[in-house]
């Protein structure tokens, strides 16, 4: 007897300890720092509790998945240098990031798209990234977990005129982010009777944005649309307001943040009205409601948390899924773990053990997270709702929703 009970822990202690060796690294990367580093920070929270619930469930193949994660800084060349790092160096099979557009597309075209390693983002919101898509450039690996802007400009732009703002002036960041969602928005709100009375993009990080006001006030509006971040925002709300603007806003996704309130003044802004992608609440809703802020001390409604979450627990369960860490095989995982037929599960080490369980035997899941079920088309978007919200005694509420449907009939209004 204690023969045997000495051949088995022979047998067995250098198992475990290879299986307690054995992890799987996905790169990630976010704007840590920088006047987006509020995202990246609540996003790389979400990523590290999502693969905590999937390891504590028992991990991927008896593997922990483990992040490394790297600062974008918000600078399109430090990403790509983060990137390549990650992919040519480290050899990562996956990447998650990043969280802005303008850093999310030359990661993209410069490093996981030659490179095919499946890139997932988890908010950037450019119509250039479908089109890239479209045109093969992303080699059929790039998915993103937000709605694209070519939607969100639509709602944006029903929003204001529900709202009374007809005659708008817009300020917006000049890079992919910006300039996709202001053609976007400029398109509808124009063909749905809308006037914008003045367009003025500007560069990030500027110490004064006096000019930029001054040039969109060269006539009467009824208010701003800012597209922006909410570090540039503030500055720029500020000056709108010390220069006589009218103080009303619409605002986009991102300018979703107490940051931005706090920095403006919440006095100034109870008729600031703002679009976000939305969500269809599920389990995984509640479950993410009640744990994030214990794990993270980060409000769970921070903008991208969300999605975040979502994106780690849709690659982990993809590479348990895959059974390689072969980027095709991750590729067409993602699909069978978001498969619309397949058996439901949510967020939290219980479910993901349920669901690591089916996909063992070989069946497909339907992960409904916390921004609730997704599906991904050929180039890797997604439908879904958009939450409508005002700022009201400094703090930001839902006051509606725009379901994908419509959506969708805006656009046929407006040809498309």
């Amino acid at each position: 007897m204690i023969r045997a009970a000495a051949l088995l822990a022979v047998i067995v202690g250098p198992l475990a300890a290879r299986a307690a060796d054995c992890t799987i690294t996905i790169g990630v990367i976010f704007e840590l720092t920088g006047t987006t580093g509020e995202y990246g920070q609540a996003a790389a929270k979400s990523v590290e509790m999502a693969l905590r619930d999937l390891n504590d469930a028992g991990g991927v193949r008896g593997c922990r998945l483990v992040t490394d994660t790297m600062d974008s800084q918000g600078q399109p060349t430090v990403a790509v240098d983060a990137a390549n790092q990650l992919v040519q160096l480290k050899k990562v099979p996956v990447l998650i990031g990043s969280i802005v557009s303008a850093t999310t597309i030359p990661i993209l075209t410069s490093v996981t798209g030659p490179a095919r390693i499946v890139q997932m983002s988890p908010a950037a919101s450019s119509p250039k990234l479908t089109s890239l898509a479209r045109d093969g450039k992303t080699n059929g690996m790039f998915f993103r977990m937000i709605t694209s802007d070519a939607l969100q400009g639509s709602a944006a732009a029903k929003c204001a005129l529900d709202h009374g703002m007809r005659r708008l002036a817009v300020v917006y960041v000049n890079d992919d982010f910006g300039a996709g969602l202001y053609a976007e928005f400029a398109r509808a709100f124009k063909a749905l009777g809308g006037v914008i009375v003045a367009s003025v993009p500007y560069q990030a990080r500027q110490a004064s944005y006096a000019s930029e006001v001054t040039a969109a006030l060269d006539a009467p509006a009824d208010g701003l649309y800012l597209i922006s971040t909410p570090v540039d925002g503030a500055a720029i709300a500020r000056a709108w307001i010390s220069q006589g603007g009218p103080r009303r806003f619409l605002l986009n996704d991102g300018m979703n943040s107490a940051a931005f309130i706090a920095s403006v003044g919440a006095k100034y802004l109870n008729e600031a009205y703002g679009t976000s992608s939305g969500t269809n609440p599920t389990a995984s809703t509640r479950y993410f409601q009640d744990q994030y802020p214990a794990f993270a001390h980060i409000d769970p409604n921070s903008p991208a948390a969300d999605r975040a979450y979502d994106a780690g627990a849709i690659i982990g369960l993809a590479l348990a899924a895959a059974g390689s860490t072969q980027s095709a095989a991750i590729r067409a995982a993602i699909y069978r773990v978001t498969d619309p037929k397949g058996s439901v599960i949510h967020a939290g080490k219980d479910e993901f053990s349920r669901g690591l369980e089916l996909l063992r035997e070989g069946k497909p899941i339907r992960y409904e997270g916390v921004i609730g079920p997704v599906s991904f088309d050929a180039s890797g978007d997604i439908s879904g709702p958009f939450r409508l919200w005002k700022i009201s005694g400094g703090a930001v509420t839902t006051i509606g929703e725009m379901s994908a449907d419509d959506v969708s009939a805006v656009k046929q209004r407006i040809g498309g």
